[in-house]
């Protein structure tokens, strides 16, 4: 069984792909950036990247009626490792123990030139 997940409170897709799927058990929330659902605009720098794309996360697990301490894996991709400590202190602040499994990457270019994006893996038993 495959389900769609859509909420309006975060970004729509910018491609042909979901927000988020549930497949199972399992939600695979996709790559959530720092853009505004109100405005459609890209919030300022890391800080502020950082705290909207883990409200866009919060909006899609709240709708697929889950939160932060079911997600078993999360992966960062980062324009640059530079920002590793800002973000790592941001995202600590929506966790609580156990914290899910992790991977924090660099690369080259993300969508609309943002400094951040993230996605999830949700277990929902």
């Amino acid at each position: 069984m495959r389900n769609e997940i859509y909420t309006e409170k975060a970004p729509a897709a910018i491609g042909p792909y979901s927000q988020a799927i549930q497949a199972g058990d399992f939600i695979y929330v996709s790559g959530q950036i720092g853009l505004s659902p109100e405005t459609g605009n890209v919030a300022e720098g890391i800080e502020e990247q950082t705290k909207q794309v883990m409200r866009n996360l919060k909006s899609i697990l709240k709708q697929a009626e889950t939160d932060f301490s079911q997600v078993v894996k999360f992966t960062i991709y980062l324009a640059s490792m530079d920002d590793f400590t800002t973000v790592n202190d941001i995202y600590g602040s929506y966790l609580t123990k156990p914290y899910p499994a992790r991977a924090t990457v660099e690369v080259s270019k993300l969508p609309k030139d943002v400094l951040i994006e993230m996605d999830a893996v949700v277990y929902t038993k």
